[in-house]
């Protein structure tokens, strides 16, 4: 599968899912659950290869790694990372996966189709939810005959690779340099972990977070503060200096966000970073047609501090 045949119009609010299935063994019978994944992070979809053996695997889950045209891939049970006890049955399938500059591979039971539909299509799941799943679930997706969850797949490989998520170096230079300065930042992020993990980098380097779970959300709170600023006769700036957000959100995402940001008179001259997982030279050109400021990989998260700071700086000139 290639990313380049998938592409969609920038700032739409639509995405591309592959839909698979697990199906999961239990007393009562099996079980088939449906689950889904944004096709800009697929690769490929192969059978199941031929595994060598990791020494001192970091988890259970991680079965091994195959070689995949000279390129070592870890190969992970998702059955067994949501702790079910996966079906024998069909031959299953391996999704081949690339997202934060790194490319792993997930055992599934099958894959049916991919569905091309709009952020608004996709619920953000309820904290009743989210706490029952471990927040391991973004999204909830509706259809006629059956519900498919988004999984947070950056939230597995965390899980899998804790040290990724350390605090950059560069945040104790970034703070001061903001030691007689506050900057409010507006941060979007539908994962609870990368979320937190954003927001205590950008605190950590003195910047003021306030974060929302969604675009629609983040985009209200736009709307609140410009009418509370008009309101006040104050600046915007006494609420808002920059936006960061994700680009994979229920509701509304960060392409069209952007989009809606630079459309209004009032909000355009916010600077704008898009924090994404599936931000890549592929897909780069996406988020410069929306009007994006900046764009850092969540795999170089270490970079978004001197980034944002330079963009303000630049702002203020």
């Amino acid at each position: 599968m290639s990313e380049t045949k998938i592409l969609l119009e920038s700032g739409t609010n639509e995405l591309e899912i592959v839909e698979f299935y697990l199906d999961e063994a239990r007393p009562s019978g099996d079980y088939r659950g449906y689950y889904g994944i944004n096709v800009a992070k697929v690769l490929e979809i192969i059978q199941m290869p031929e595994l060598t053996e990791m020494p001192e695997a970091a988890h259970p889950s991680v079965l091994g790694a195959f070689n995949l045209r000279n390129e070592i891939i870890p190969l992970i049970d998702l059955a067994g990372w949501l702790k079910k006890k996966r079906a024998d049955g069909e031959p299953p399938k391996v999704i081949v996966t690339e997202f934060n500059r790194t490319k792993s591979a997930f055992l599934v039971s099958g894959v049916t189709r991919i569905h091309r539909i709009n952020w608004q299509e996709v619920e953000a799941p309820t904290n009743y939810v989210s706490s029952l799943t471990v927040n391991s679930i973004t999204g909830v997706v509706k259809f006629s005959n059956r519900i498919v969850f988004i999984l947070d797949m950056e939230k597995i490989c965390m899980d899998l690779n804790p040290d990724g998520a350390s605090l950059p170096e560069t945040a104790e230079k970034v703070k001061e340099a903001l030691a007689r300065t506050t900057y409010r930042v507006l941060l979007a992020d539908d994962s609870t972990m990368a979320r937190k993990m954003i927001a205590n980098i950008l605190t950590q380097s003195g910047f003021m977070v306030h974060a929302e779970e969604n675009g629609e959300l983040a985009f209200k709170y736009l709307l609140k503060v410009k009418s509370k600023a008009a309101a006040e006769d104050l600046p915007l700036s006494d609420f808002v200096h920059m936006v960061v957000t994700d680009i994979e959100m229920p509701s509304m995402d960060g392409h069209s966000l952007t989009r809606r940001i630079k459309e209004d008179h009032d909000l355009r001259h916010l600077p704008v970073i898009l924090c994404s997982s599936i931000i890549t030279e592929t897909l780069h050109h996406k988020g410069i047609a929306v009007g994006a400021d900046d764009q850092v990989s969540k795999a170089e998260l270490g970079d978004l501090p001197a980034k944002a700071l330079r963009l303000l700086a630049e702002s203020a000139n």
